[in-house]
This record gives structure tokens, C-alpha cells and sequence, in this order.
């Protein structure tokens, strides 16, 4: 019942906050680049602000009909509890009218929930420069009616083309995953200029212990970060993107940092190493996380993998597509935590353990690691809250996700 108003309700309550968001944006009169795709857009965006640092403007942890609003609006949730929307109703109206950002380029990270949201966030933004990383199953329980109502025979072709919407709304250029069919054929909607990026450019990829090494084209990139193959993409990407602008590349990649739950590296308990990889579990995201692992440096990887959420018809399928690809890895052990996985994956597994609650799967790392175990955490079911009982210093709890007050109040519902 509450779904189903809020379903109903999204757009236009949007609307509202789109039409002053629109005021600012004009005031303003950016450049406007966007970031978009299934999975891969935050690390994009990160790579980009390594290299621009202050000259833009960046719309962090904000890629939604909401969200980006908001952020043109400088309107904060910062608990993301319920009381907090009648003020931000209020300020609406005022923001607009506020002294417009500094910055010149505004670097807008856009994402495609659910049908219409491509076209109306296209609609604000009309960006002079799109990127777009991907099409996967992200959130496809929300475009399964348009299958239901034969407008697309696969779920990928409906979200392939609501992302298209950025495509045709893009006025120089757009830099595209040209591996992908799902966007070639979207791209005859633009009339800007299209740029391609391949894994064809990719003549070496290694993982270290807390970095990663590219060869692309025969240059070499060595950046601070676990990244996954998949990566090359973002630094094509972000390459292309410096040369439209008449940006000097800083090819070190010195600045790069990424935001907490993408692939971040602490120290655990009993002298172990934890991969907090726990931000979000999209079908391709996943994927690309558990084939990255396969390179990490070490003969003790554990994996603890949660539910990927929101697939709707396509849920029995993805996941049992993971345990194809966790069955060809090498891992001493194997965590499922949800009832997804296992449903859907566990069955398919030799010698895993499958908890439906984060708790008792804590319970069964505290009680079972014995050191120098590298230990992957990828997926929902509030893995962070699993992590953060596992950290060697308590202070790096401040460097997990999802810190907000209303998260914290579920994971204390769920024993965490």
C-alpha cells in the first residue's frame, strides 16, 4: 500500500523540486557533463574529479529524480529520516534564488531507477557531454511491466533505453562503452559526436595488495585503488573527457580516492584483511567485484556475499549466475547471507555456508576466522554492519557506509 503511493506520488513530488532546481540551474549555466550507467558511475566520477578537481562541481551520494535536484538546490538529507521533508520543501523555493555555485562545469552522476526517469532528469540537465559506462539488470523489477506490456522483449532493452534519453539530450559529445550492443543501439538517438571506449584497449591488468595496474594501448596507469578489469573503461573514459576540455591529464591518477563501500581495505580482527566492497550489489557491479577477486594476491579468500535486491522476474536467474562464477573461483570459504542467495545460489555451491540474518553470519566469522584471511564483503543485507564488528581499529567505522542516523537505527533492529 505505502509502495504503491509513493510509486505514484515520485514524479510529481519531484516536479516540485525539479521546477526551482531549474531556476538555479539557468542562473547558474554550467557546463554539464553526466555520468551514467548501470554500474561503474561513481569510480567514473571519481577518476574525473582526480583530474578537476575544484574547477567543477560534483554531485556526490545524489543521482536521482531527487536527488540531483537537491543537489543543484544545495538541500541536504542528512539523516534521511522522514521529518526532514517539510523543511526541505520550504527551503525549495528560497535556495533557487541563492548566490548560483563558483564553478564552471558541473560533473552530474545520473542513474536510471525506473522508467521516466532517464527523460526527466535529461530534461533538467540537457548536458553538453554524456558518459555512459553500462546496461544491466539494475533495478529491474521496476521495468518488467513495460515487458509485461510487449513495449521491449528483454528487460535490458527498457533500460538501455531510458538511459538513452541522456543521449539525445546531449548537445557535443558522448563517450560511450562501445563492447556494449545494448547502447550501440541507442546511439543513433544523438546527434552529438560519439566517442568510443573498449576492453579491445587493454593490453595488461594486475592486482596488487592495495592497488591496480592498467596497460592501456601500450601506456601503463598504477592507481591507489582495487579496481576492477572493467575500470579500463572509466579511464578511457575519463581520458577522452580531459581532451574535450583542453585538460592536461595527470596520467598517476594521484588524486584518486574512493568514497566508503567500494572496495575499501581495512585491517581485521586475528590479523586479517577486509575488502569492504558492501556500497551497493548490482548484477554487473557484483560480477565485476567477484571476477577482481579472483586477481587479489592471496591463498586465503574468504567471501561473504549478500542478496542483490530489486530484480524482480530476473531474481532466480542473476543469482544463480553467481554461483556459475563462484564455483570457477579459488576460495577457502564461502559466506551467503540472505534469502536470495540462499534460494537461489546456494544450491549450486559445494561447501558454503548460508545465513539468512547478517548476525548469525557474524557470528560465524568471529568464531571461525584464524587469521591472515583476505575476506571479500559484496551485497546487501547490511554487510557493514557485519564489517564493523570485524575492524581491528574502531575508528574505522567512521570509513563505512551508510553512517546515517536511519541506517543505523535498521541495522540495530537486525542486531548489529
Amino acid at each position: 500500500m505505502i509502495g504503491g503511493i509513493k510509486k505514484i506520488l515520485y514524479f510529481p513530488i519531484a516536479s516540485y523540486f525539479k521546477f526551482f532546481a531549474q531556476i538555479r540551474l539557468n542562473r547558474w549555466n554550467p557546463r554539464i557533463i553526466v555520468i551514467t550507467g548501470s554500474s561503474g558511475k561513481t569510480t567514473l566520477l571519481h577518476l574525473i574529479e582526480s583530474q578537476l578537481g575544484t574547477a567543477a562541481k560534483y554531485s556526490h551520494q545524489a543521482n536521482s529524480s531527487f536527488g540531483i535536484p537537491f543537489d543543484i538546490l544545495d538541500l541536504h538529507r542528512k539523516n534521511l529520516i522522514f521529518s526532514e521533508w517539510p523543511i526541505l520543501f520550504l527551503l525549495a523555493p528560497f535556495t533557487a534564488f541563492k548566490a548560483p555555485p563558483k564553478e564552471k562545469l558541473y560533473i552530474v552522476e545520473a542513474d536510471v531507477d525506473r522508467p521516466n526517469e532517464g527523460k526527466f532528469l535529461a530534461d533538467l540537465l540537457n548536458p553538453e557531454v554524456t558518459l555512459w559506462t553500462g546496461v544491466g539488470k539494475t533495478h529491474a523489477a521496476n521495468f518488467n511491466q513495460l515487458l509485461k506490456n510487449k513495449n521491449f522483449s528483454i528487460v535490458e532493452d527498457a533500460i538501455g533505453y531510458e538511459f538513452g534519453f541522456y543521449l539525445e539530450s546531449t548537445s557535443k559529445l558522448a563517450i560511450v562503452n562501445g563492447d556494449s550492443d545494448l547502447i550501440n543501439k541507442q546511439t543513433k538517438r544523438s546527434k552529438a559526436e560519439i566517442k568510443n571506449a573498449s576492453q579491445k584497449n587493454t593490453d595488461y591488468y594486475k592486482l596488487f595488495k592495495d592497488r591496480t595496474e592498467f596497460r592501456i594501448k601500450g601506456k601503463t596507469y598504477l592507481i591507489n585503488a582495487l579496481l576492477p578489469k572493467e575500470a579500463s573503461l572509466s579511464i578511457q573514459m575519463t581520458l577522452s573527457l580531459l581532451e574535450c576540455l583542453d585538460v592536461k591529464p595527470d596520467y598517476s591518477f594521484s588524486k584518486f580516492t574512493l568514497p566508503p563501500g567500494r572496495s575499501g581495505i581495512f585491517k581485521g580482527i586475528k590479523n586479517t584483511t577486509i575488502i569492504d566492497s558492501s556500497y551497493n550489489a548490482t548484477p554487473d557491479g557484483v560480477i565485476s567485484i567477484l571476477e577482481m577477486f579472483e586477481f587479489y594476491p592471496s591463498n586465503k579468500k574468504w567471501l561473504v556475499l549478500g542478496d542483490m535486491i530489486e530484480l524482480g522476474e530476473e531474481e532466480k536467474e542473476e543469482h544463480e549466475k553467481l554461483a556459475e562464477i563462484i564455483g570457477r573461483m579459488k576460495l577457502e570459504k564461502i559466506i551467503l547471507v540472505g534469502p536470495r542467495v540462499s534460494k537461489y545460489t546456494y544450491p549450486k555451491i559445494k561447501n558454503a555456508e548460508k545465513f539468512l540474518m547478517p548476525k548469525d553470519a557474524m557470528g560465524y566469522l568471529t568464531n571461525n576466522l584464524k587469521g591472515r584471511e583476505v575476506v571479500l564483503f559484496k551485497g546487501a543485507r547490511f554487510l557493514e554492519g557485519i564489517i564493523e564488528h570485524l575492524l581491528a581499529d574502531k575508528a574505522d567505522v567512521s570509513n563505512l557506509c551508510r553512517r546515517e542516523k536511519i541506517w543505523q537505527q535498521r541495522r540495530k533492529k537486525w542486531g548489529l
